[in-house]
């Protein structure tokens, strides 16, 4: 399981109601920061789960490395 700080998936929903994924990606520089990247996918999910699933199968996600917001 990975740290709860630096969970690669935040699912959350957006003003018109849809679920959106958030795939995030960490990296550190040459002094230990840091320093995360956060790209929105385009896909609109009607629930939690069909993100989840959609994760699973374009990026190998794994039970525990998700957030919710």
């Amino acid at each position: 399981m990975t740290d709860p700080k630096n969970r690669p998936f935040l699912i959350n929903k957006d003003a018109d109601g849809n679920v959106r994924l958030t795939v995030r990606s960490t990296r550190y520089n040459s002094q230990g920061y840091p320093l995360v990247t956060s790209l929105l996918q385009d896909e609109l999910f009607k629930t939690a789960t069909a993100a989840r699933a959609f994760a699973q199968e374009h990026f190998g996600a794994r039970p525990g490395e998700y957030s919710a917001k």
